[in-house]
Order: structure tokens, then sequence, then C-alpha cells
């Protein structure tokens, strides 16, 4: 549990700096780290970061990511704890 607690807050964190940087014009996080966060466990994180901060939500594969996501880790949880 303390590994999806961390891992979803560093997403939560990263997704609202992409977003600053975004509006800034800086350089920005790549995409395939967001992807890598999402999949590594973070897709809670990512969703509360889409919500919170309106990024990414124009793009249908986050969504999807998103849900993939959050099914995926349910599944490896509910496995792991049973």
């Amino acid at each position: 549990m303390l590994y999806y607690a961390i891992i979803n807050i560093i997403t939560f964190i990263i997704w609202g700096v992409d977003k600053f940087k975004a509006i800034s014009k800086q350089w920005r996080v790549p995409e395939r780290v967001l992807v890598s966060l999402i999949l590594l466990g973070g897709a809670f994180g990512a969703l509360a970061g889409m919500l919170v901060f309106h990024h990414k939500t124009r793009k249908n594969e986050f969504w999807v990511l998103v849900g993939v996501g959050i099914l995926l880790h349910l599944a490896i949880y509910f496995l792991i704890v049973r």
C-alpha cells in the first residue's frame, strides 16, 4: 500500500509540474514518462492530476491509459491481498 501511495503522490505532483511548464512554455515532461507513471501504479494520481490541473484531459489516449491503469492495478492489488 505504501508503494501505491508514494507512486500516486509522485504522479500527481509531476502532472502539476508538467501543466505549469506547459503554461510557462518551458521544457515539458515527456509523455512516455507520464505513461510510465500510470503503468507503474500511478493511475489514481494521474486521474487526480487530470481533474485538478485540467491537464491532458483533451487527449483520449490518456483517459484510456488511466482507466486501464486503474483496472490493472486494482486487479493486482486484489490478487495480492487474497
